[in-house]
C-alpha cells in the first residue's frame, strides 16, 4: 500500500526505525503531544515554538515551562530547577520530561542549537522532540535536515516531527521515532485513527520528492537543487544585509525575515512590492509580537539568479520608500549591484 511505502520511505530518509504520517502538518504537533505527555509530565518548550506546539502542549495537561529562545544555558537552569522542585504541590518526581525545539524557527530563520540542547537532555535524562517543518529536505548535505547539518546523531533525538508542505510540495506531516513509539501512536492517536489519510497522489508526490532529493531517480537533480537553495539563500541574505536591512536568521537557512517593526509599514511594504510585481509575505500580530512585525522571505531552489536580482532591486527601492533600512548600507553597494547584474 502507498501509505506504508511512504512511512518506510520517510523513516529511511530521516534515519529512524519507523514513522507514521498524518493528513495535516498542524495536527501532527497538536494531536501527538497530548498522547505522548499527560498529567504529571513536564514539557519544556522554546519560547518561540510554533502555535501548533503551544496548543498541543496546553491540550496535554502536562506542566509547561518555557526557556529563552535558543539558549541552552537557560534550558539547563530550567531543567535543574524543575527536577529539584518536582511536581506542583506533591513534589513527586516528574513522570516524563520532554524538551521541544524546532530545527529552523519559522519566524526567525534561525537554526536550533541542537548539539548543545541534546547533550543537556542526555545529562538530565529528558526526551528531545524536534520539529523539522522548515528544515527537512532543505538543509544538510543530502537534505536530511538539521541533524545532518549540525552533525547530531538521529538516535539522540527521541521524536522527529516534520511536514510535507514545504520541501515536498504535498500536504500532511510525519512523526519518526522508535518502532515502539510509532506503534503506540498508531493505536492511540486520534489524528491517525479518526483523521483522513493523505490522498494517494499526495503520498506518491512525497515518495517521488524524497527519491529526487536522494538521487534515487537516476539523476543528480536533488543534489543540484540542494546546492542551489543554499547558494540562493546565502546570496540573498548577504545582499539584503549589504543594503542596510535588518535580516534575522543564520546562514544556510532558506527563511529570512526582514524586520519592519512599525505596524503601519506592513501593508505599505507589502502593497508597494506587489505593485512592482514582487509578492512578499508579511507577518504581524498575533503570529509575532505587536511591535516586531516582519516580512518573511522564503527562498527556493527554483529561483534563478535573475529572479533574485530583480527581487532585490524592488525590495531595495521599496525599503528606501517605506524607510525600513535600519542599518547604514555598505558604501560600495551601488557598484556591487551593477556588477551582479552585469555578471548575469
Amino acid at each position: 500500500m502507498l501509505h506504508t511505502d511512504l512511512e518506510e520511505c520517510v523513516a529511511r530518509f530521516v534515519g529512524k526505525p519507523a514513522a507514521v504520517v498524518f493528513g495535516m502538518g498542524y495536527v501532527t504537533n497538536s494531536a501527538i503531544l497530548p498522547i505522548l505527555m499527560g498529567k504529571g509530565g513536564l514539557i519544556i518548550s522554546d519560547s518561540l515554538n510554533h502555535n501548533s506546539i503551544v496548543n498541543g502542549a496546553r491540550g496535554s495537561g502536562a506542566t509547561i515551562r518555557v526557556f529563552q529562545h535558543n539558549t541552552p544555558s537557560h534550558l539547563e537552569t530550567v531543567l535543574r530547577e524543575q527536577i529539584a522542585e518536582g511536581q506542583p504541590r506533591t513534589h513527586r518526581p516528574w513522570k516524563k520530561i520532554m524538551v521541544i525545539v524546532e530545527g529552523i524557527y519559522s519566524m526567525e530563520g534561525e537554526l536550533c542549537k541542537l548539539p548543545e540542547i541534546v547533550s543537556i537532555c542526555k545529562k538530565y535524562k529528558a526526551y528531545v522532540y524536534l520539529d523539522e517543518a522548515h528544515s527537512i529536505g532543505a538543509v544538510g548535505k543530502s537534505g536530511r535536515g538539521v541533524c545532518e547539518l549540525l552533525g547530531v546523531d538521529t538516535a539522540d533525538v527521541d521524536v522527529m516531527m516534520g511536514t510535507f508542505t514545504k520541501s515536498f510540495g504535498s500536504c500532511g506531516g510525519y512523526i519518526a521515532g522508535s518502532k515502539e513509539l510509532v506503534q503506540y501512536l498508531k493505536y492511540t492517536c486520534p489524528a491517525h485513527l479518526y483523521g483522513t489519510a493523505i490522498s494517494p497522489p499526495g503520498a506518491q508526490q512525497i515518495i517521488s520528492s524524497i527519491k529526487v532529493i536522494l538521487g534515487e531517480d537516476g539523476s543528480n537533480r536533488g543534489a543540484q537543487k540542494l546546492a542551489r537553495i543554499r547558494e540562493n539563500s546565502n546570496f540573498f541574505r548577504s545582499e539584503l544585509q549589504k543594503m542596510g536591512f535588518e535580516v534575522l536568521g543564520d546562514n544556510d537557512s532558506p527563511v529570512m525575515p526582514i524586520m519592519l517593526y512599525n505596524p503601519a509599514k506592513i501593508p505599505a511594504f507589502s502593497r508597494e512590492c506587489l505593485r512592482q510585481k514582487v509578492a512578499v509575505v508579511t507577518v504581524a500580530f498575533p503570529a509575532t509580537p505587536l511591535l516586531l512585525a516582519r516580512a518573511r522571505i522564503c527562498i527556493s531552489a527554483a529561483h534563478t539568479k535573475e529572479d533574485l536580482v530583480k527581487a532585490l532591486e524592488v525590495i531595495s527601492g521599496v525599503g528606501d520608500l517605506v524607510g525600513i533600512k535600519y542599518f547604514p548600507a555598505e558604501p560600495n553597494k551601488q557598484h556591487q549591484e551593477h556588477g551582479t547584474i552585469k555578471l548575469e
